[in-house]
């Protein structure tokens, strides 16, 4: 497992290998109807799409660490793992990425309460319609899961802001 994790890592070939299959079974599962010819070329043109955006950002982010991508791919490994490098390049490259991802979290931070305001009207207008209707059993089971998904971004969103911020605190350390 830990093998095929490194490979979709640091492989843009498998991480689209990955987008196909996966998208080619939900369009088989949503379309049965369709030719299975359309699935593949929708599947194909889908994975080409989200490919191409993440292979800019990958490539944003090799410049703004001043590596290319799979040396992106190993510092992210590194600070999952609290592991700082003794080398001062190394060092200076992990330093130049938690800024990036930090400073990108801590901006994105402000869109935070409008996303989870839409979520929040989405929840309470399912709700009202399901009361309308005198179904509320969908409703609820969709409030729920929204709230259990909104904690998860929240918990998530903390815990990586701690890590960047604890790593960052340790790079300024001297060795």
């Amino acid at each position: 497992m830990r093998t095929l994790k490194l490979w979709l890592d640091r492989s843009l070939t498998a991480q689209a290998v990955l987008i196909f299959a996966l998208g080619l079974g939900l369009t088989a599962v949503f379309h049965r109807d369709g030719h299975p010819g359309w699935w593949v070329i929708r599947t194909a043109l889908f994975t080409a799409v989200v490919i191409g955006i993440v292979a800019v950002q990958r490539r944003r982010t090799g410049r703004a660490a001043g590596t290319g991508p799979r040396g992106v791919a190993e510092i992210n490994r590194r600070i999952r793992h609290r592991e700082v490098p003794e080398d001062p390049e190394e060092r200076a490259a992990m330093r130049r990425l938690l800024a990036e991802q930090l400073g990108r979290m801590e901006r994105g931070g402000r869109w935070l309460p409008y996303w989870l305001g839409c979520m929040g009207l989405v929840a309470a207008g399912l709700i009202v319609l399901g009361a309308v209707t005198g179904s509320l059993t969908f409703p609820l089971v969709f409030a729920v899961g929204t709230a259990g998904f909104c904690y998860w971004v929240f918990r998530m969103r903390r815990r990586s802001m701690e890590l960047h911020r604890d790593m960052t605190s340790a790079l300024r350390d001297p060795r």
